[in-house]
């Protein structure tokens, strides 16, 4: 008993450190990125579980100024890419070149490309072909690549923050429902309130520019990862998940209208996307143990790429937002 108690009192003190820490962090990049503090929070959220983040936003929103932040205030090594229909796998993953030394030997030698980073930006995904989209998503999946039957581990920790454009469609290839799964969320970037955008112009048309300090290092985070995972989840929070991702399936779901619009629902990878990323919002706030309040927020962002409406529903004007709120409001 002892023992269990003094876990105990290891784990809140963590608990607590990692929520002034939190605080911190959060005016580090309020310095930089007016408002938008849900997208701050999500961030936040998919980075303490793990995860990865597909932004959904107009141009102009600072996406890429988050990302950027975000690699300063974490000391993460953060690179950026580009997406366009003539990006190669290789100028993502890297490749093989053949050099000949003082001797008269030729060997290949393997040359990192940009996802060899802690933090990817991944400018406009959708506008990479199918084959690059791939490559990357794969990276994301298993941590590591295979150049000419070579395994390449990649840094840790590793994380993509890919945008895409909702305007343009021309010259872009939608990424598919299987691959959109392996974001953690996806997080939809409105435009500013008046204040953040008032204080927005006054900052970024000064003679001054600010730039954020270091808050956190890598090594930190990945601890706070790991203490994520060490959060203990009540059974109602369980269930609660539980009930939220199978009930926005058709075929179990016992509400007509879901059965009626949901062309397909969240699979199991919602489940535990939910389930990591209720104890990271609880560990942002300085709390022991999350709430089913915790998983009413993280609802929308974590299930809105994990399922699809049919025509009916289109015909209806009836959209994924829609029936994420009701599967919401009955919890």
């Amino acid at each position: 008993m002892q023992n269990v108690s003094e876990a105990g009192e290891d784990l809140a003190q963590e608990v607590e450190a990692l929520g002034e820490k939190a605080h911190r962090i959060r005016d580090a990049i309020g310095k930089v990125i007016f408002g938008q503090h849900s997208v701050i929070d999500e961030t936040l959220v998919t980075l303490l579980s793990g995860g990865h983040v597909l932004f959904i936003g107009v141009p102009g929103l600072a996406k890429t100024k988050l990302v950027v932040t975000l690699g300063a205030v974490l000391s993460l090594d953060s690179r950026r890419v580009q997406f366009t229909p003539d990006v190669m796998p290789a100028d993502i993953l890297g490749s093989e070149v053949l050099e000949e030394s003082d001797a008269g030997r030729r060997s290949f030698r393997f040359i990192q490309g940009p996802v060899f980073c802690q933090l990817l930006m991944a400018d406009e995904i959708n506008r990479a072909s199918p084959r690059t989209q791939s490559a990357l998503l794969q990276a994301m999946q298993e941590y590591h690549v295979s150049v000419a039957g070579e395994r390449h581990e990649l840094p840790r920790p590793f994380h993509v923050l890919a945008t895409q454009n909702p305007l343009e469609q021309e010259g872009t290839y939608p990424l598919p429902e299987a691959q959109l799964d392996r974001f953690f969320m996806q997080i939809n970037v409105p435009y500013p309130d008046i204040e953040a955008e008032r204080r927005m112009l006054l900052s970024t048309t000064g003679a001054e520019e600010v730039s954020p300090g270091a808050v956190m290092t890598a090594d930190e985070l990945m601890k706070a990862q790991r203490l994520v995972r060490r959060l203990p989840v009540g059974d109602s929070v369980v269930e609660a998940i539980l009930t939220l991702v199978r009930s926005g399936r058709p075929e179990e779901s016992g509400d007509e209208e879901i059965r009626r619009h949901v062309a397909w629902g969240p699979g199991p990878r919602a489940s535990q996307a939910l389930m990591l990323g209720v104890r990271a919002r609880a560990l942002l706030d300085g709390r022991y143990a999350p709430s089913v309040d915790d998983v009413a927020a993280l609802a929308p962002p974590i299930l809105r790429h994990r399922m699809a409406v049919n025509f009916a529903a289109r015909a209806d004007g009836v959209t994924v937002e829609q029936i994420v709120a009701r599967l919401v409001s009955r919890l």
